[in-house]
């Protein structure tokens, strides 16, 4: 289906553009009365994940109402896990919640991996293809993945946390087992992320949200290896790398076989640049507190930051938007980005 706004699209092929795509991560979410309204109705998030048809709705309303320049399939990172054989809770006010965990070999055993995992997940597939239909072009659809080192961290310890003791424990103690691990969830993340590609997704994020807690060392030993071989796998569509908080790994995310790199809000942009180099997109990176601020302060923020980035760029925020974020906030960094214009030479 042809697009009527490919902006996104030609942006990461690095292609000229009159100006930066804008999305949000968690658009679609708490801050839309839609949404609101839609969650009051079901049993509860998960409910809202594995129903195709109301994920599709969810997944459209921030296009409707915010008027941005994508929309990203509505889903959790977890449902991997749980496709492997480790069912999650989502607890409201607290998160996910493993009532079971991984502790041994004879639990990475069990676990599926793979496309018998990901052939699990055919409620998400059939969500990608409701929300490509009802978008009917209007504008690309994002689908995303939990990175294999942030997948495992919440399948060794149960729950966030603000440290991940036990999961940085298992790097530590028995590193073999953590590689294994690893291995499985990473098969199992390729298997998911090209059947959504055929399903429909026209871009594909791996989210590292847990990046930031591990050293240098362990990320080059953990993380960059297994991400590098999902990056490498993906050849269906382009692909985008957000490592929070993983600013010194910068260097070597540039070297993956992505098309656009996210920034989180600790870093500068020009300092985000300097490390990742001139052949990436950048993505990114208000301080998504900045829009609790009067919306003219967001607009003034909003302005500085896309001159400091420049071209190839992709706005966003630094991580996703909060539920409690006003929507004069929001909307004034989506119509400030949609009004703004690169200079031409």
């Amino acid at each position: 289906m042809e697009l009527k706004n490919d902006l996104l699209l030609r942006t990461v092929r690095g292609e000229a553009v009159e100006r930066p795509p804008v999305w949000l991560m968690r658009q679609a979410g708490r801050i839309l009365p839609q949404y609101r309204a839609v969650r009051e109705r079901l049993s509860g998030f998960k409910e809202l994940v594995e129903t195709p048809e109301l994920a599709a709705e969810v997944t459209i309303q921030p296009v409707d109402a915010l008027d941005v320049d994508a929309a990203i399939l509505f889903s959790d990172i977890l449902v991997i896990p749980e496709a492997m054989g480790l069912s999650y809770e989502m607890v409201e006010k607290r998160g996910p919640l493993f009532p079971e965990t991984i502790r041994s070999e004879t639990d990475i055993e069990r676990l599926l991996s793979g496309e018998e995992a990901a052939g699990r997940l055919g409620y998400v597939y059939e969500a990608l293809e409701v929300t490509r239909k009802n978008l009917a072009g209007r504008v690309p659809l994002i689908g995303f993945s939990g990175a294999p080192w942030t997948l495992m961290a919440y399948m060794v310890e149960g729950s966030g946390s603000k440290t991940f003791s036990r999961a940085k424990r298992l790097l530590y103690q028995e590193p073999a087992l953590a590689h294994r691990l690893l291995g499985k969830i990473t098969q199992t993340i390729i298997a998911y992320v090209k059947e959504k590609a055929r399903h429909g997704a026209n871009l594909i994020q791996f989210f590292d949200s847990w990046a930031g807690i591990l050293s240098p060392e362990q990320y080059r030993e953990f993380s960059l290896p297994y991400l590098r071989e999902a990056c490498s796998a993906v050849s269906e569509v382009p692909v985008t790398v957000f490592a929070k908080g993983a600013w010194f790994a910068l260097p070597d995310i540039a070297r993956l076989d992505c098309q656009a790199v996210g920034l989180d809000w600790n870093i500068s942009p020009q300092e985000g640049r300097s490390r990742v180099g001139a052949e990436k997109i950048l993505q990114g990176n208000l301080d998504p507190c900045y829009l609790y601020a009067d919306p003219e302060k967001v607009s003034e923020a909003t302005r500085k930051m896309l001159e400091a980035f420049g071209s190839r760029h992709i706005a966003n925020l630094g991580h996703g938007v909060y539920p409690d974020t006003p929507l004069e906030g929001v909307h004034a960094f989506v119509q400030t980005v949609k009004g703004y214009r690169y200079h031409r030479q």
